[in-house]
């Protein structure tokens, strides 16, 4: 009859048991938005504070989500159901960070560039930011220039995003980030889309290039760090 593990076998079962992720993080990997607010009150419960649940359980379940992705083992659908589920465990919890004065260290404005439509990479990247705790204004698709520079000045904000999907609106990113640098204002500016590379972004003068919404957390916060 099959017994404990013992030895090295059990003791490898137990690290492994010890490593898994906790509940509330795994239902945001796994997008399950019904679970998140039984799981924050068990947390609550349990002494953790707002802060905390944000900073310890959401946070890596949304890392992991970004990790994931860049390696392919979940898809543009997975992404959207963990942020459904993120945006879920913000809402229960909003109304605590607001009590105890907790806010993002960091914020960011995001959009779509005059002329493109499109808005499923911006808002896969602006759920990633704020699984990141950065603070996201997103004023959406087909954003002017001169939009863009009224919300960097109104909104002061660290990162600026900039999406494209089409080759025949990445002009309109060239158009954006000169009217962002002369109008003075030196927030770091993000860019990414299909048609988007490199190369283009150092051409136009971006400060930082992400291929895709699981690595744009990394590219901003090197560049909130100085290491970009």
């Amino acid at each position: 009859m099959p017994g404990r593990p013992r030895g090295a076998k059990g003791k490898v079962a137990l690290v492994l048991i010890m490593n898994e992720p906790h509940p509330l993080t795994q239902a945001i990997i796994a997008g399950q938005r019904e679970a998140v607010a039984g799981l924050i009150n068990q947390c609550l419960a349990a002494g953790e504070k707002a802060g905390e649940i944000v900073e310890n359980r959401l946070v890596p379940g949304m890392m992991t989500v970004g990790e994931k992705f860049k390696r392919n083992e979940i898809f543009v659908p997975n992404m959207l159901m963990a942020g459904r589920a993120m945006k879920e465990a913000l809402k229960c919890l909003e109304p605590l960070l607001v009590t105890a004065g907790v806010k993002p260290e960091h914020s960011a404005v995001i959009g779509t560039v005059e002329g493109d439509l499109h808005d499923i990479g911006k808002d896969l990247v602006a759920m990633m930011w704020r699984g990141a705790s950065i603070e996201v204004i997103d004023l959406g698709v087909n954003v002017r220039p001169a939009k863009f520079v009224e919300a960097v000045k109104r909104h002061n904000p660290d990162l600026l995003g900039l999406s494209a999907l089409l080759t025949t609106t990445m002009p309109a990113m060239r158009d954006t980030v000169k009217a962002v640098r002369d109008a003075g204002l030196t927030v770091k500016v993000v860019i990414g889309g299909a048609p988007v590379t490199q190369e283009f972004a150092r051409e136009i003068g971006a400060d930082g290039y992400s291929p895709d919404a699981g690595s744009a957390v990394d590219v901003a916060m090197a560049l909130l760090q100085g290491k970009a």
